[in-house]
């Protein structure tokens, strides 16, 4: 927020300043179920929270900062609330625009397809679920998952700022940035797709097989956790530790556990962001530039975008060639045919567990086999 206002002190003092572009996010209005294109008061301004944070202890200003934050998940998305208050009520006559992308990935076009250098977000989860080591997450299927290319956040930005500086609008513009409206996917699908893909074109040095649940039940999920999580970390590293190697599955999936909590606000939720802002933008653009600033979320093919996204992990966050994926399907096809007998296995020995002990399964086990056999012997072959 003070950067923020840092920076518009010194817009004020250019005297050929055309426009200024001020990014935000689609959340920063979180603890609203829908969300328009326009600046919502917080619950306490932003004056008295600088004032509040200059004036208290550090240790008094953090043990107020959960009431402060609210409902909201976090202070990113307070503070972009604070700023975005800030400009409404400071940016005099700056020509001034605030754009708000939801969860934004890889890119669809430009400057390469499925462009990513970050880990933020679902990427870093999704890198994790590749390699085989994230199979669990707390997440409701069937919420829709708002996410946005990076380069039509990036479009809609040097649109919006041609916009605002050759039309001068009095009132202060906001453009939500987000795919929920005119073009969603759920969380099961996105999921869905991307395993699909990390099968297609799976990473290098993958530890196990690319596969995994989400599901919106807590407890489910803490146990899948233990069982899929942090028993075959404890394993790993209790093996390698007794080799004279350096133990770091434990450290990786702790990592990991923080990322996915961070997540979970937003993947157990959604919000219905108004776009019409958006929607006006797009037509005030030649077709020329439609094609050339492409930011109509509409376009977007989720099947062909989330392959390049993959495609895009493993070359600009793994920097694996694609020479190497010949190796890697057949290293994967390897640990296919391994978890699908360790599946069976596990089934079988649960199945032989509970045979044991309670009788009428016992019948019923025995009832199944001699059945099998009976029809065995009735092929013509046998």
């Amino acid at each position: 927020m003070l950067g923020t206002q840092r920076l518009v002190e010194l817009c004020k003092r250019m005297d050929n300043l055309v426009s200024l572009v001020h990014v935000s996010t689609a959340y920063c209005n979180c603890d609203r179920s829908e969300v328009k294109e326009m600046v919502y008061p917080p619950p306490i301004g932003p004056d008295q929270v600088t004032s509040l944070v200059d004036t208290l202890d550090e240790d008094l200003v953090d043990s107020l900062t959960t009431k402060l934050v609210g409902n909201r998940p976090n202070t990113y998305t307070f503070t972009k609330a604070l700023a975005e208050c800030w400009l409404k009520e400071n940016r005099g006559d700056l020509p001034l625009v605030i754009v708000r992308p939801s969860i934004v990935l890889s890119s669809i076009n430009g400057p390469l397809q499925g462009w990513v250098d970050n880990w933020n977000g679902p990427t870093g989860i999704i890198a994790a679920a590749g390699k085989g080591l994230f199979r669990t997450m707390l997440c409701d299927p069937n919420k829709n998952a708002d996410l946005v290319p990076v380069d039509m956040v990036i479009n809609l930005m040097l649109v919006s700022a041609w916009r605002v500086g050759t039309t001068k609008p009095k009132e202060l513009k906001i453009y939500n940035c987000c795919t929920g409206q005119r073009k969603p996917i759920k969380w099961k699908d996105f999921i869905s797709l991307c395993f699909k893909y990390m099968r297609k074109h799976p990473f290098s040095e993958v530890t196990w097989y690319p596969d995994g649940t989400v599901t919106a039940s807590r407890t489910l999920n803490t146990i899948n956790r233990y069982l899929l999580h942090w028993l075959p970390a404890y394993v790993m590293d209790s093996v390698v530790w007794i080799m004279g190697g350096k133990p770091i599955m434990l450290r990786i999936q702790d990592k990991l556990s923080k990322a996915a909590t961070c997540l979970e606000y937003f993947t157990l939720q959604e919000w219905h962001f108004d776009d019409e802002n958006v929607r006006t933008l797009v037509t005030t653009l030649s077709e020329v530039d439609k094609k050339e600033f492409c930011f109509d979320v509409a376009k977007i093919d989720w099947e062909d975008y989330i392959e390049n996204y993959i495609l895009g992990i493993r070359r600009f966050i793994f920097k694996e060639d694609l020479a190497s994926l010949p190796k890697a399907r057949q290293q994967v096809s390897r640990l296919y045919w391994v978890y699908r007998i360790m599946q069976v296995i596990s089934v079988m020995c649960m199945w032989h567990f509970l045979t044991l002990r309670y009788a009428p399964l016992r019948q019923l086990w025995s009832n199944a086999l001699r059945l099998l056999v009976h029809l065995a012997r009735m092929l013509p072959f046998v």
